[in-house]
């Protein structure tokens, strides 16, 4: 049954906005400091929809923050709010440095997860490259969460219409399942990605990671995105992607990730436990989407 929604938030006509991208995962981002709208979850699908509206896998809200430079939350192209992006947090200092305040190239920003350091190469007034520290690893299955019968759910079984994977599951503040496969270029992603992510061993449901590892400094990786279908990068992805392979002694614990959209340098310090992940962020384009207008949606 198709519905007609009518958008109208806080009077406004206009919802003014940038469209970014890290590595290709892409994101409509909007500044308000008065807070989301309440339809936010059906903004989020109108505006992601690459059809009818601006296209992205994520609409990013940039807020002000009590305890950070800024504040993020992120929304999936379903509507669901993602608790951790690392990309969408790269595109988020980028901005935030050229667009908002350029005072200092170490910055916080809060998420769903935590207060999360930013650090950025600037060249003559750009940002270039960011480097965030995505925090310690959940390992724990009860808090990725995923049902296990290991208190760390590593090299567990699943089978998915007939097919056997063994996956990992890390948590980045959002959930992640980590599948290595023989033919990588040729995995039948679309088919397994979406029955994964919705399995009952994920309760949350999950994003999924399929890779290859090249040597122990180097892995490719694919990945089907929770709420979003398959991305061309994904951070948080990344950095599970390291750690698993790193506990099975599959990857050392600084690697890079070959992704569809280009490299992420992900870096799992013994020091502090934290994962840190380095890539850059780019604009494609301002505009204005219009909030007084029918749309249809199944």
């Amino acid at each position: 049954m198709l519905s007609e929604l009518i958008f109208l938030i806080k009077g406004d006509f206009l919802m003014r906005f940038t469209k970014m991208h890290g590595l290709g995962n892409d994101f409509v981002v909007v500044v308000d400091r008065e807070g989301v709208p309440g339809n936010i979850a059906q903004l989020a699908v109108a505006v992601c929809n690459r059809h009818t509206g601006i296209g992205a896998d994520g609409l990013v809200y940039i807020l002000p923050s009590e305890v950070a430079d800024c504040q993020m939350r992120i929304f999936n192209g379903d509507g669901s709010e993602s608790e951790q992006c690392g990309n969408a947090i790269r595109c988020v200092a980028k901005y935030f440095y050229e667009r908002i305040s350029s005072g200092k190239a170490e910055l916080t920003i809060e998420t769903k997860r935590a207060i999360q350091p930013v650090w950025l190469t600037v060249r003559e007034g750009k940002v270039t490259q960011v480097r965030v520290d995505m925090g310690q690893p959940i390992l724990e299955a009860s808090q990725v969460p995923v049902i296990s019968t290991q208190t760390i759910a590593q090299e567990e079984q699943l089978v998915v219409q007939d097919r056997e994977f063994v996956y990992s599951a890390v948590s980045m503040g959002n959930p992640h399942a980590v599948i290595e496969v023989e033919d990588l270029a040729e995995f039948s992603l679309h088919q397994y990605g979406p029955l994964i992510e919705s399995h009952p061993n994920f309760p949350n449901r999950t994003n999924v990671e399929f890779i290859s590892i090249q040597d122990a400094n180097s892995v490719k990786m694919r990945v089907w995105e929770r709420g979003v279908g398959e991305t061309y990068a994904c951070g948080s992805g990344a950095c599970a992607t390291v750690v698993a392979s790193a506990r099975k002694g599959r990857l050392d614990r600084k690697a890079t990730v070959h992704l569809k959209g280009g490299d992420l340098l992900i870096e799992w310090r013994v020091e502090d436990d934290h994962v840190y992940m380095t890539g850059p962020a780019a604009y494609s384009f301002d505009g204005d989407w219009e909030l007084l207008k029918p749309v249809h949606l199944a």
